[in-house]
């Protein structure tokens, strides 16, 4: 199999995520709750990061407001079912309804801008929503945080446990990559590519900016808010400082390193900076024991830096070259000729 092969199993077709998920769900039979607690936090951002992915690798517009639509879904959640006494799948839906809406609301005025002026104003957005998670006490608890959100039930089943969880949350990463491969490889995809390329190429061409711009905002905001309310009923107590510009930058960060030009970038760049997480919480207090609290921002920034400079691209086109140059290179066939010895200008006279 050759490294085109490769990439039509993993971008293409049903054949990769179903050999990935088969392996990844045997997780919980042979992993510590340590593990399982792991990976279902690299399941959260996962799911927030595809629908990024999306906006920012495949339409090309920065967002640093995503924050803001995790919280959004996640206080939902724990409003309409710590107080309102309703089902947590129905909180799920309306909190993906209300970010949706407030997505479409925003994203008029906002998609308008390009460039610095975009970030900066989704960064605005998200300042915004945080500032009213803080100064809402009566709904969100304010700085104290909301407590007692209660578990997801299906058919009489608490979702409570660590590997119940992490069934679930991977359930959903699975149905949003096989929902955003599907859109990647349709005509959207192909205007979301043409928008990312040149606005002004794919205008000429009659492509729909604002539409297109608009529909895959929805979407990541849908994704990240759906997350958002699968922590709040995983944790069962969130506050405002879950949901921080510092968050939305975070996550950025993890999609540029997994890779912004490939949806698998979104599932790599947030194990990378989970696990990477928990390194430097286990050892950067051994080594540097005075050190404050923000060296985790300080890192990431530096590996964003380098990622930028050494792998643009993230590091899928990495692993890709790594697995290529373990599989055997297709030789051509050997180029079959003669050699005529008689010469054709005339016959030779004795």
């Amino acid at each position: 199999m050759n490294k085109k092969s490769l990439k039509l199993i993993y971008n293409n077709s049903l054949v990769g995520p179903s050999i990935f998920f088969a392996l990844l769900f045997c997780i919980p039979l042979v992993g510590s709750n340590y593990m399982l607690a792991i990976f279902t936090m690299i399941g959260f951002y996962a799911l927030v990061c595809i629908g990024l992915t999306m906006l920012t690798g495949y339409a090309g517009q920065i967002s640093l407001g995503h924050a803001a639509f995790y919280g959004i879904g996640a206080y939902t959640s724990a409003y309409m079912t710590a107080t309102l006494g309703l089902s947590p799948w129905l909180a799920i839906l309306v909190g993906a309804l209300i970010s949706a809406f407030v997505a479409f609301i925003i994203g008029i005025p906002t998609f308008k801008l390009k460039g610095y002026y975009l970030a900066l104003a989704t960064l605005g957005f998200g300042i915004i929503v945080y500032t009213a998670f803080k100064e809402l006490t009566s709904i969100t608890g304010g700085s104290n945080g909301f407590f007692g959100i209660p578990a997801i039930q299906l058919f009489g089943f608490e979702f409570v446990t660590d590997q119940s969880y992490f069934y679930l949350i991977w359930l959903f990463v699975f149905m949003a990559l096989i929902f955003s491969r599907n859109i990647i490889h349709s005509r959207i995809g192909r205007g979301l590519r043409s928008i990312e390329g040149s606005e002004i190429a794919a205008d000429a061409v009659g492509v729909n900016l604002m539409k297109y711009k608009l529909q895959i905002f929805v979407i990541s905001a849908i994704f990240t808010s759906i997350s958002g309310s699968l922590l709040a009923h995983y944790v069962s107590f969130i506050n405002p400082n879950l949901f921080t510009a510092n968050t939305s930058i975070y996550l950025l960060i993890m999609v540029i390193i997994g890779g912004l030009n490939n949806i698998w970038g979104a599932i790599v760049g947030s194990a990378t900076y989970v696990l990477l997480g928990e390194l430097l919480k286990h050892f950067v207090p051994v080594f540097f024991p005075n050190i404050g609290g923000e060296f985790e921002i300080v890192f990431f920034g530096l590996l964003l830096v380098l990622t930028l400079i050494y792998m643009p691209n993230g590091l899928v086109p990495q692993f890709l070259k790594i697995i290529g140059k373990f599989q055997k290179k297709e030789r051509p066939a050997p180029i079959a000729f003669t050699i005529d010895t008689q010469a054709t200008g005339g016959e030779a006279n004795d």
